[in-house]
């Protein structure tokens, strides 16, 4: 059955009447917490293994190595293929097309939605297949030359996992999502190194729920992945930066805040540039006469042809991959022409959107680091042209566009943040990254609503919940809301001539409910006996979340709040909650929110 309430409170109480699934408990935290660590495990791995795949597919296509090194901070050497590289992403293109045409649509794109709507719209459910298709597509997409980055790949291999734990061991679908959050947490910091990033990660875009419980398994499942991760792949930064080395850097001036604050607005352009001009892209495709195949090859030999000629003229192939060679040049000063910097930026948005937008399978935030990275260190190069003797260094301007672009694409604002920090290992930058962020996000959101993420979702037609929102429905209970207007009358008894609800009562058990309009109360003998009404049971201890969602179920209109919900008895009943309340309810709900 489709989970219609996605775990959220309906925005009214419908008529129609669906039958109940009966509710699953949750399991202990014990028990929760060796899922995590099983997930975290999982992830750790599979991030380890991701990128052994993809050395092995880059250094066969593109060099004709049959290694596993490869370090995505070095260079490509040109290829002995000579032009005929321009057919490596169109070789690759087409066994990506393959897999996932044959074995997981699903694997197509940047994986996030996927896990996003499965979350939401699935009850929590992806299939064990997809984990495996989508590594191997990505790394195809990533090896062969594809502007894609490696985040997304691996949070499905996470996700995928903590759903396929959920559905061997029966658990609740809130547990189960919990651990489709903390399998994308973990692939996130052992991706990149950055544990605090990963947690974030899980916490801003994918729980339902914020709570002690849920942070406990996220926490968990990124501390066991970011600690294989570091054992199998080092502990290292991702990115070396001398320049924050100095230990008299400083990123203030006198122009320090504004400055960064214009390249937050420029960056939300980029962001907004990037969004539109993916699914832009992913529609002229769509357009174009032939199938996937064609499409992506299609797609995949522009990317080629853009590699080889970037080489021919520039003498690197820049744009090709996940693109952490050229982040690297720029934050050790080894590119510093502005012009050539924001052709750059171009390109990449340009090579992402045929990359993706034709069918490849990978994630966003590599090319959003780099072109946040080359459209930053070019904004700091004008900026010191224009502003003599300005205290601020390159790499500065150039992480701070990295982590906007990222908070201004996806959303994810603390995220970027707090991943660019842990990235660098440098904390001296984080008030430039603050209001750089902050701004790219208001920039973008004030031109379009949607991210990178929520934008795929909402062209099928469904929405998910943005941002965190006070827990209205959840820190209230029934006690609180249940008024005592009401009587219990026995078969024979004088119908009351001033209370609206009536519970009927025979032999101590409920046999049904009135409810009188304000207007007809008479005595037993009158003309009118109420109107029945279909009603719950629920404890006092219940949430109007529970008690909305029941009503739905149910077509019910009225809560009968009872000391013994599981039981039937009239004496148990201690108060009513009818549907207005918690209609006026939601609507303070939706106001705040």
């Amino acid at each position: 059955m489709t989970n219609r309430s996605n775990g959220q409170a309906p925005d009214a109480i419908p008529g129609n009447t669906i039958a109940a699934v009966k509710p699953v408990s949750p399991r202990g935290l014990s028990f929760m917490i060796l899922m995590a660590v099983a997930v975290g495990g999982v992830a750790g791995l599979g991030a380890w293994a991701f990128r052994m795949l993809i050395g092995l597919i880059h250094n066969t296509l593109f060099l004709g190595q049959f290694s596993v090194h490869y370090d995505a901070n070095v260079f490509t050497p040109a290829s002995p293929w000579g032009i005929g590289v321009v057919l490596v992403p169109v070789a690759g293109g087409l066994m990506v097309a393959w897999l996932v045409k044959n074995f997981a649509p699903e694997a197509k794109g940047h994986g996030v939605p996927e896990v996003m709507d499965a979350i939401y719209y699935n009850e929590g459910r992806i299939r064990p297949r997809v984990a495996l298709v989508k590594s191997l597509a990505s790394a195809i997409s990533i090896g062969s030359g594809a502007s894609v980055g490696r985040e997304g790949p691996i949070v499905q291999i996470g996700s995928a996992f903590g759903s396929t734990l959920g559905a061997l061991f029966t658990m609740s679908v809130s547990d189960r999502v919990t651990l489709i959050a903390a399998g994308a947490g973990a692939g996130i910091a052992a991706t990149f190194n950055a544990p605090l990033g990963g947690i974030i990660f899980a916490v801003e875009l994918l729980l339902v729920s914020t709570n002690a419980r849920n942070i406990m398994l996220v926490a968990t499942a990124t501390v066991v992945a970011t600690q294989i991760s570091q054992y199998l792949l080092g502990s290292a930064p991702s990115f070396f930066v001398p320049a924050l080395e100095i230990p008299d850097f400083h990123l203030l001036s006198n122009w320090g805040l504004p400055i960064f604050a214009a390249l937050g607005i420029l960056i939300g352009l980029l962001s907004v540039a990037f969004i539109r001009g993916l699914y832009a892209m992913e529609d002229v495709f769509d357009a174009l006469p032939g199938g996937y195949y064609f499409h992506h090859s299609l797609g995949m030999l522009c990317v080629g042809i853009m590699m080889y000629l970037m080489l021919q003229y520039s003498g690197q192939y820049y744009v090709e991959g996940v693109g952490y060679a050229t982040i690297m040049a720029i934050l050790q000063g080894a590119l510093s022409d502005p012009w050539f910097l924001l052709l750059l930026t171009a390109l990449k948005l340009l090579a992402t959107c045929l990359s993706l937008g034709s069918g490849a399978s990978g994630g966003v935030f590599s090319p959003a680091l780099f072109m946040g990275a080359t459209g930053g260190a070019a904004f700091g190069h004008l900026c010191l042209l224009l502003v003599p003797g300005l205290d601020i260094a390159i790499p500065v301007f150039a992480i701070a566009g990295m982590a906007a672009a990222v908070a201004g694409t996806t959303g994810a604002v603390f995220t970027a943040i707090i991943m660019l920090t842990e990235m660098t290992m440098d904390s001296s930058i984080t008030l430039g990254l603050v209001i750089t962020c902050a701004t790219a996000y208001v920039v973008r959101k004030s031109i379009m609503q949607d991210s990178i993420y929520s934008m795929k979702l909402r062209a099928r037609g469904h929405t998910v919940p943005e941002g965190l929102h006070s827990a209205v429905l959840t820190s209230q209970h029934m006690r609180d809301l249940m008024s005592t207007d009401f009587v219990i009358v026995t078969s024979g008894d004088d119908l009351p001539t001033t209370t609206a609800v009536v519970v009927h009562s025979e032999n101590g058990e409920i046999t049904g409910v009135s409810v009188f309009p304000d207007d007809t109360h008479t005595a037993a003998g009158g003309s009118t006996s109420g109107n029945a009404a279909r009603y719950v049971q629920l404890g006092e201890e219940a949430t109007p979340l529970t008690a909305v969602n029941e009503l739905w179920l149910s077509d019910a209109s009225l809560v009968l709040v009872s000391r013994h919900p599981e039981r039937r008895r009239a004496q148990d009943i201690v108060g009513i909650v009818k549907a207005d309340v918690l209609a006026r309810l939601l609507e303070t709900n939706k106001r705040l929110s």
